[in-house]
């Protein structure tokens, strides 16, 4: 069981842009991913975990996206 769970403040950034119309798919997508992982015993998906690696891999993507990525890729299966 993973114990590690999204911070309070990064669930919240999460719920933010959650709620922004001038959020972006990507960023919605993660930002919903860090908000259900803010209970124990959620483990980011492996689809999840590809995005999340991609994010963070390239340059078009902007710190507050990077960061998301960063928050679901924490909390991913580390035997994949």
């Amino acid at each position: 069981m993973n114990k590690k769970t999204s911070s309070p403040k990064m669930s919240s950034n999460a719920s933010a842009i959650l709620s922004s119309n001038g959020s972006s798919k990507i960023q919605k997508s993660l930002a919903a991913s860090v908000l259900s992982q803010s209970t124990p015993g959620k483990v980011t998906g492996k689809d999840m975990e590809t995005k999340a690696s991609k994010v963070l891999n390239s340059d078009k993507y902007s710190d507050t996206t990077k960061s998301l990525a960063a928050s679901v890729l924490s909390q991913s299966d580390k035997k994949r």
